[in-house]
């Protein structure tokens, strides 16, 4: 019987064909995406091993005991944005523990570096880069320490009279536990569990749509294949024998799906090492798959195909006298709301009742998100009826009513085709909002403002005494390129009062603050662009870089700072809490920034607000390249699946049609009730899931940022708008087939 079912399912004309075709490409596209994700959470694990070596700071002492220690430091530097991991050590013996990547430990006057570090300092000006770094390069670091190709790393040799007055820590061992299993407060490394739940998210909204366009394929021409079915059961065939048919059909086309998907894989390999999701690229290498992985989706994709294909043929019940009478299914019920209407509810509730714990955070609006998205897929065939019914209701032409009536006696079919959208429409609308207005409000700073062109030096009492102003470098005011250099002091006040926070609700103590550090009315007039002292105050409270909380509004160029009870005489004579240095270019940042690392070696580097604020911008930012990638990917797959959807129902229902042209209706009419027939539920999908989706993202960012929905860029609705015209441009190349369908040789009867 199997041979059988596999002669008829490669010889079964032109229509089998077509139907293992697009089953096989479903299913393709299925195995593809579900590779990539679970080779990135592979990647991610790889990626997050190589950042192990760099927490050795905190690696628990070596079981050998007589291990010979070396001094370790690492720090964080940054050039032109970008982070530099500079690590410093100093042997103490020749047994010393050497990190990966490496010979040998350099030597006072040695370093290596990341080969993307190597390529920037010979691309740099000496004094932008290199000049902070001691001595010479004596090798560059091997694969086996870089967490990225473009990761910039360096190991810098000292001795041990260098860096125990930097506060380095004797160490005996490197660590090699991955950050996310790090006990002791590693702090380099990736969130695994968070990277691991944007994959999933990023895999189920993908994978729906396929799973979505395997069961309209596997449902294409189904009533022609009842009739055949029906033939068969009357020559003899048992029920299982049919079964045992149909499924030799789907394992077929999975079967070369699956094949043709671990290619595809292959093929896109290295241009998903390109995407910097984790904020770095990754190895091409990286995105392995595990044997555990290959079988899974080896032997699951195929039996998944099965169920699939036997979930879409359920109700065919074939009996030797021909195909079930069908009945038009009951309508479906408004008790489907409730999910959404519920989420909705949760996520509203949390507004100003914020849960103190990020698990709690967690919980509840992962939980929200889920009720909602649960709720838009099960009021799916409920809203798209009560849209068709309307549609019914006010239909002045024959294709309107007739596309009205069809879709409202079976909406679970009509939503059906495009609930694939419903997921990648919704998760794309709640990342674009979210993203959005969070970059908005506290994201990288624009390029010109002083968050972006200040470089701020810090003192904090803790490091030490501050250094006098006979120990700033005179050089820096020399700079080509440097507006000012201004020393900012500290505030004297004891017990400072109080000072409202922005988006701190009144009379909220445990959110207010203080700003640490004084200057002179005088000196914020001639420097013009850290903000202004209130009327006829003569010394402002200022926070130590001059910017402080106006970050989070982009930089406010004109802030008002808080007067200070302070005599300006008295001003110079407090401890220099910061230096805080205005260029006019990159070359200028840089080189200052040089300068005073090598006069204040001891303190942490200097940088702006922005590279700090960077970071989580950029991050924000790969996430919504993510979320972007859902909705062009889905948008196409969703059309793919309409059309299939359509070509089926025209081949199902080439009879009817073909009487309807005898009695004398246009072809042109048949043609718009097909288009109605898509394009309703299609642009009712898209709207409600948009709009769910803005709901849902305000109603997050008012529960935990205080935040107000901003609308996105018009670059989402040109992708939303130029997804559906692609979707709906393919389901227009199944409409000539009407033509060919419904010609008068169809309404004879047999």
């Amino acid at each position: 019987m199997i041979r059988f079912a596999v002669r008829l399912s490669l010889a079964g004309g032109r229509e089998a064909a077509a139907r293992l075709v697009v089953i096989g490409a479903a299913v393709a596209l299925g195995v593809g995406m579900l590779l990539a994700t679970l080779a990135g959470m592979n990647a991610v694990d790889a990626q997050n091993q190589r950042y192990a070596w760099l927490n050795t700071a905190v690696a628990p002492a070596s079981a050998d005991p007589a291990a010979e220690p070396m001094w370790w430091l690492i720090r964080e530097d940054y050039h032109d944005g970008d982070s530099i991991g500079r690590v410093e050590v100093a042997a103490t013996g020749p047994d010393a523990p050497v990190p990966p990547g490496i010979p040998r430990l350099p030597g006072p006057g040695e370093y290596y570096v990341s080969p993307a570090l190597g390529e920037l300092l010979r691309a740099t000006p000496a004094a932008q880069l290199a000049d902070r770094f001691p001595g010479h390069q004596v090798g560059t670091i091997g694969r086996a320490a870089l967490p990225s190709p473009d990761s910039l790393l360096i190991v810098i040799g000292r001795t041990p009279a260098d860096l125990e007055p930097l506060g380095a820590r004797k160490v005996t061992q490197i660590m090699t536990t991955s950050p996310d299993g790090c006990p002791r407060g590693c702090y380099v490394g990736i969130n695994r569990d968070g990277m691991a739940l944007v994959l999933s998210i990023v895999a189920a909204a993908l994978l729906f749509p396929v799973l979505i366009f395997i069961g309209t394929a596997t449902r294409l021409a189904a009533t022609r294949r009842e009739q055949r079915f029906a033939a068969m059961r009357l020559v003899g065939a048992t029920p299982r024998q049919i079964s045992v048919i149909s499924a030799v059909e789907s394992v077929l086309a999975a079967a070369v799906g699956t094949a043709v998907g671990f290619g595809l894989f292959l093929a896109v390999r290295p241009a998903l090492a390109a995407i910097p999701f984790t904020g770095e690229r990754f190895f091409a290498a990286d995105l392995s798959l595990t044997l555990t992985d290959v079988l899974a989706v080896a032997l699951g994709i195929p039996l998944g195909a099965v169920v699939a294909s036997w979930l879409a043929l359920r109700r065919v019940q074939i009996s030797p006298l021909g195909v079930a009478r069908r009945v038009t299914p009951k309508p479906p019920r408004a008790w489907r709301l409730i999910p959404l209407v519920a989420g909705l509810v949760e996520l509203a509730y949390f507004v100003g009742r914020r849960p103190p714990t990020t698990n709690g955070q967690l919980t509840a609006y992962l939980s929200g998100f889920l009720l909602i998205l649960t709720g838009l897929v099960l009021a799916g065939p409920w809203l798209t009826m009560v849209g068709a019914r309307l549609l019914a209701g006010r239909a002045s032409r024959p294709a309107t009513l007739i596309a009205g009536r069809r879709l409202a006696d079976n909406p679970r079919a009509g939503f059906r085709s495009v609930s694939g959208l419903i997921v990648a429409l919704f998760v794309t609308s709640v990342a674009t909002g979210i993203i959005t207005t969070y970059v908005a409000n506290r994201g990288e700073p624009r390029t010109d403002s002083v968050a972006a062109t200040s470089l701020t030096m810090w003192f904090p009492p803790e490091d030490g005494p501050a250094p006098t102003a006979d120990q700033i470098p005179a050089g820096l005011g020399t700079i080509p390129g440097v507006r000012s250099v201004t020393l900012v002091h500290a505030n004297p006040v004891d017990e400072p009062p109080p000072m409202e926070m922005r988006g701190t609700p009144a009379g909220v103590d445990a959110y207010r603050s203080w700003w640490p550090s004084v200057i002179t009315c005088a000196e914020l007039d001639r420097l013009a662009v850290f903000g202004a002292c209130p009327a006829g105050a003569r010394v402002a409270a200022v926070a130590d870089d001059l910017i402080g909380e106006r970050a989070w509004d982009l930089t406010n160029d004109s802030y008002v700072w808080p007067a200070a009870d302070l005599d300006p005489a008295q001003v110079d004579r407090q401890p220099i809490r910061s230096v805080v240095v205005n260029t006019t270019s990159r070359a200028a940042f840089e080189q200052a920034r040089t300068m005073l690392i090598n006069a204040f070696p001891a303190n942490g580097f200097p940088a702006s607000i922005a590279e700090w604020e960077s970071n989580s911008a950029r991050l924000m930012v790969q996430f919504q390249q993510l979320a972007n990638v859902v909705m062009l990917a889905s948008l196409p797959i969703a059309g793919c699946s309409l059309a299939v959807s359509v070509a089926g129902g025209l081949s199902d229902r080439k009879r009817p049609f073909s009487m309807l042209r005898l009695t004398g209706v246009r072809l042109r009419t048949l043609r718009r009730v097909v288009a109605l027939e898509t394009v309703v539920p299609l642009l009712t999908v898209a709207v409600l899931a948009i709009g769910m989706g803005f709901l849902a993202a305000h109603l997050f960012l008012r529960a935990q940022l205080d935040y107000t929905l901003l609308a996105p860029k018009p670059s989402f609705y040109l992708m939303v708008v130029g997804g559906l015209a692609v979707s709906l441009g393919i389901v227009a190349s199944t409409l000539p087939l009407l033509r060919r369908l419904t010609g008068p040789e169809t309404a004879r009867n047999d």
